[in-house]
């Protein structure tokens, strides 16, 4: 291996900017004359900024029919389309993965460092929610769909062997790849762009914010319900999604719901938020590292990612409170802790925590992890009288 090393990034697909694209554009920057691959591209070109312009060399998938909006439709040949990606001229191969990406194929003198998001979700423990949530728990449908999950459970666990380095993107995540892969993984958090978030000017309001796609396993109405029965205290609402004719069948009239809303409107309601609540499994969850960016205490369920986003209230600086279960009984018991310990947190150590996430640290850690598994490997092809000399 060179001492520059030829470098390849691979992702699953680019479709719009969200939390692992955001680990591309910092893996670009980390690495700006790699070469980046994805299952399919469908950017558009202004859209291409975080990219620095590249275009990614795609799979058939690409030119498939009608895969621009139905791209996710063919999950069941992802396997074999990034299998087909020549990886055959580069030294060293990161692939960002929360599908198939590290499924590329690589030899014994490339390096392979696969930054995990989460294993295959759908197909591993979360197989059962992705099933009732598509409306496939029975009939020739859902068997259709065990066996294709069965078949990419097989497959995942066989292509871990082709990764040299694990890198979660949280303890948790860590957990989860031990679990199904039997490796150990370094972990690295993903970038948060907290320097778009800061402190506003204008004082702290009454209200309580939560803001997320509403989607079943963000527990949107949970939330909402929990203020329905907390009438003094009042909930504001921003995002849209299949859940949105349920929170507002829930809605009571201390809680008002925005809707989708630009990022400004986004931001200016996180800064005069008394806490943001958040009630979601995540596998990292970047959006209550914007609120504490913000100054924002952050209610979180205390599970997933937020146990490592959050200091609870055993911290000597606390940034929020925990609570147990996902259940509108169990949130109300939060608010009203967070309410009796507020004095305890400050706008300051949420801001000054939420900065230990933002990019130039991610550059750092995975610039440095890169380069120390590099130099191994070039330790381990040196000649015996050469290593010992070294």
């Amino acid at each position: 291996m060179s001492m520059q090393p030829k470098v390849a990034i691979v992702h699953e697909w680019l479709v719009d900017y969200s939390g692992s694209e955001r680990v591309i554009e910092q893996l670009l920057q980390c690495f700006p004359e790699a070469d980046l691959f994805s299952v399919v591209d469908f950017l558009e070109d202004h859209e291409r900024g975080f990219l620095g312009g590249r275009k990614a060399r795609t799979t058939f998938i690409q030119n498939l029919p009608a895969a621009r909006t139905k791209f996710r439709a063919y999950l069941p040949l992802m396997p074999i389309a990034i299998e087909q990606l020549d990886m055959s001229p580069y030294d060293v191969v990161i692939s960002s993965s929360h599908a198939v990406s590290k499924g590329v194929i690589t030899g014994p003198d490339q390096l392979h460092i696969s930054y995990v998001h989460s294993p295959i979700r759908y197909a591993w423990d979360l197989q059962h929610q992705y099933l009732a949530e598509s409306g496939l728990t029975s009939g020739p449908k859902s068997w259709m769909a065990r066996w294709i999950l069965h078949k990419m459970r097989l497959w995942d666990y066989r292509t871990a062997a082709g990764v040299d380095h694990f890198v979660a993107n949280s303890a948790f995540i860590a957990r989860r790849i031990e679990k199904v892969y039997r490796r150990q993984a370094e972990v690295i958090y993903p970038p948060v762009d907290v320097h778009q978030f800061n402190i506003g000017g204008a004082p702290r309001e009454g209200f309580y914010l939560t803001a997320s796609r509403m989607v079943p396993y963000k527990k949107v109405p949970t939330i909402v319900e929990a203020f329905s029965r907390m009438p003094d205290k009042r909930l504001v609402v921003i995002g849209d999604g299949t859940e949105m004719a349920r929170v507002k069948e829930l809605c009571s009239p201390n809680v008002s719901v925005l809707g989708y809303q630009s990022f400004q409107v986004l931001r200016d309601h996180m800064q005069r938020a008394k806490a943001f609540v958040f009630a979601a499994e995540e596998d990292f969850g970047i959006t209550p590292v914007e609120a504490q960016a913000c100054g924002t205490p952050v209610i979180a369920y205390g599970r997933g990612g937020a146990l490592e986003t959050v200091r609870g209230l055993e911290d000597a600086a606390p940034t929020g409170v925990f609570f147990e279960r996902q259940d509108p009984a169990a949130i109300c018991d939060a608010v009203h802790r967070f309410e009796a310990s507020a004095g305890r947190i400050s706008s300051a150590a949420c801001r000054e925590h939420a900065l230990s996430f933002a990019p130039e640290r991610f550059r750092l850690q995975i610039s440095e992890c890169v380069a120390q598994l590099v130099r191994r490997r070039q330790t381990l092809r040196l000649p015996p009288a050469v290593k010992s000399a070294a």
